[in-house]
């Protein structure tokens, strides 16, 4: 049985018995006077509302007890494990040494073809799973939560290698449950100390940088490391300590630089790099995101003045910053403030599922637009969205996702990469394909009708003093 199962027993039965002691003690009182110290009774109209009253009241009362005893429950009812908040709760008590955050990355798919009650009984046996393999451990009272979807909070009194051990076991007996495929990834933080509220946030950055990695790795760190990280990342952004790199980009038709393509990244004050899959979550987390977009386009805007006119870079930004009225005025300003050629600008989108307002989104795009930068989707054809977007909004350049190129020799990937160059280029939309290594390669996307190729193949990216120096 879960911790929380026989802490909610306790817990009701602590009520029912704060219910009825006092309950028990009125009657008593009650029929004491009425039997006792009048020596005899009688079945009096006074008496029937008395008894009445009694009655009333202590069916009220326990009622009462019960309705209040359920809205305040410590337990989740889909998983009888401790909800969120009696979760936290208890760790204040608890303070365990190590803290985890185990997901079910593919609750999505598995909602869409599944009935809600089947994905119920499979988070149920999760969790009672989890708590079996627990107990083989050794670990009879594990502190488990659930804090929302298929997102689990555990809590162990325990570090080191053996956590990951004990996790990575329960994964591999436990990737089909009730006949469904479950895909796990989990992050866990030791010495959590006294913040937990922030560490429980830092694991969810963690999983959230890994689920933007190709190589998906189950992650144990230390909580003073995850806090460091992120002072670390918030320290760089108030300095702006970007690190750029420029990936050429290579028109097949006259084999001339025409574009770069600008990887950021930031750079700690130690002087190490920090990749954007450490740092956009917490960037985001921290409702930085468009901060971050704004110093970013801001450098990208003081170095154009310094090379060649006829080169444009192309760059990601997020949506919710395009989105943003402030961003879209500092945006424009900067533009105005540099006197920069705005076609010049080119903003790579990628997103993989498809925005709930379409015709707002693209509304937004327009304002772009109509200020002459151009718009690009980027990893097109590795989601449905990209498809979609392109029903309705003229983009000017589309950035084929990498499987494409490294899958080439496919005659299945060949025949759609042929198939949506053709399409593009019906539309009058740019075409680049990345991650080109060879010449072989190079040469069948030029025959394909590729507009440009971008990769080791073509040229070594430029960090940005080098790149100032080529143009000037």
């Amino acid at each position: 049985m879960l911790l929380s199962e026989l802490d909610e027993r306790e817990r009701r039965f602590k009520l029912a018995l704060r219910a009825g002691i006092p309950v028990l003690l009125l009657t008593f009182l009650v029929f004491y006077s009425l039997f006792v110290q009048e020596g005899s009774f009688e079945f009096t109209l006074t008496n029937s509302f008395l008894i009445a009253g009694i009655v009333f009241i202590t069916i009220y009362f326990n009622y009462f007890l019960i309705e209040m005893s359920v809205k305040e429950t410590i337990i989740d009812n889909t998983t009888q494990s401790f909800n969120e908040k009696a979760f936290i709760d208890r760790l204040h008590v608890y303070q365990p040494k190590t803290l985890i955050l185990l997901v079910v990355n593919n609750l999505f798919t598995i909602n869409d073809n599944y009935s809600a009650e089947k994905v119920d009984v499979l988070l149920y046996t999760i969790i009672h799973k989890l708590n079996e393999t627990l107990t083989q451990y050794g670990i009879h009272t594990p502190l488990i939560g659930r804090r929302y979807g298929a997102e689990f909070l555990i809590a162990l009194d325990r570090e080191g290698h053996d956590v990951k051990e004990i996790f990575e076991k329960f994964i591999s007996e436990n990737k089909i449950i009730n006949d469904i495929e479950v895909d796990y990834i989990f992050s866990a933080a030791t010495h959590t100390g006294k913040n937990i509220e922030q560490v429980l946030a830092q694991l969810k950055d963690i999983l959230n940088s890994e689920e933007e990695s190709k190589t998906k790795q189950n992650i144990v760190k230390p909580a003073e490391e995850l806090d460091k990280t992120e002072k670390s990342i918030i320290d760089a952004l108030q300095k702006k300590q970007f690190q750029i790199s420029f990936r050429p980009l290579e028109n097949t038709q006259t084999e001339k630089t025409e574009m770069y393509e600008l990887v950021s990244k930031l750079v700690s004050a130690e002087q190490q790099e920090i990749l954007p899959r450490v740092y956009l979550p917490i960037i985001n987390r921290l409702g930085l995101g468009i901060e971050y977009d704004i110093s970013l386009v801001e450098h990208i805007i003081k170095i154009l003045p310094l090379i060649d006119e006829t080169i444009s870079f192309t760059f990601n930004l997020s949506p919710f910053s395009l989105r943003n009225k402030h961003f879209q005025e500092k945006f424009f300003s900067l533009l105005e403030t540099y006197d920069i050629q705005a076609s010049r600008l080119i903003i790579q989108l990628y997103e993989r599922k498809t925005h709930h307002d379409l015709s707002g989104y693209f509304q937004t795009l327009s304002t772009f637009r109509t200020k002459g930068i151009r718009i690009c989707i980027d990893n097109f054809g590795s989601s449905n969205a990209s498809m979609e977007y392109m029903k309705h909004f003229k983009f000017d350049m589309v950035q084929f996702d990498r499987d494409f190129v490294s899958n080439l020799h496919d005659h299945t990937t060949h025949a759609m990469l042929s198939s949506l160059i053709t399409m593009s280029k019906n539309l009058q939309i740019l075409t680049v394909a990345k991650w080109v290594d060879t010449e072989e390669q190079k040469k069948e996307l030029t025959t394909l009708g590729i507009s440009y190729v971008q990769g080791y193949g073509i040229g070594k990216p430029l960090d940005e003093q080098k790149l100032i120096q080529k143009y000037n």
